[in-house]
């Protein structure tokens, strides 16, 4: 009988020169494809930087100040009062109508001011309830005087429009804890 030869395994093998090649293009891939969620955070002009020694302190009579308090339990505390962030609004939406024709010195300007623990989401929701007045005393304006809504409104009428009813909000920096 004769003996058949058995044929060695032969080791297999992946090619790897082209593996690095492989991986780069995927990872470019998914590095240009993937959206990546950026979180913008609130939009505030700041005011422009002045040095101590430049400030100029106004004084303000107190019939001109709305203060709003936030604690950390979450209480809003307007001119001493609670109440709840649903109320702000119409409450101050009034407010500001009431000085509407006042000339600019006597003017309602709201000041917040925020404890350190404060809960961020009721900070955001009680600056877009002050926000909300100044815009709907803005727009009732423009509908009375104008006839249209602001967003309508031509430059010159934009200038008036900021001259009665200016956005007068003051961010107070919270205390330090004593």
């Amino acid at each position: 009988m004769s003996m058949i030869k058995k044929k060695k395994n032969r080791e297999v093998s992946i090619e790897a020169g082209s593996m690095a090649d492989i991986t780069f293009l995927l990872l470019l891939f998914f590095l240009v494809t993937t959206t990546i969620d950026v979180d913008t955070g609130i939009y505030l002009t700041l005011p422009e930087y002045i040095p101590p020694e430049e400030i100029e302190v106004v004084n303000l009579s107190k019939d001109r100040f709305i203060t709003v308090n936030i604690n950390e339990t979450g209480d809003v505390l307007i001119s001493g009062e609670r109440m709840a962030v649903s109320n702000i609004q119409e409450f101050l939406t009034k407010k500001i109508e009431e000085r509407v024709e006042m000339p600019k010195n006597k003017k309602l300007l709201i000041s917040i001011k925020t404890a350190r623990g404060t809960d961020y989401n009721l900070y955001v929701q009680t600056l877009d309830a002050i926000k909300g007045a100044y815009f709907d005393v803005q727009e009732s304006y423009c509908q009375r005087k104008f006839g249209k809504a602001k967003y309508q409104i031509d430059a010159a009428e934009n200038e008036e429009l900021k001259e009665k009813i200016p956005t007068l909000i003051s961010l107070a920096e919270p205390e330090e804890d004593k």
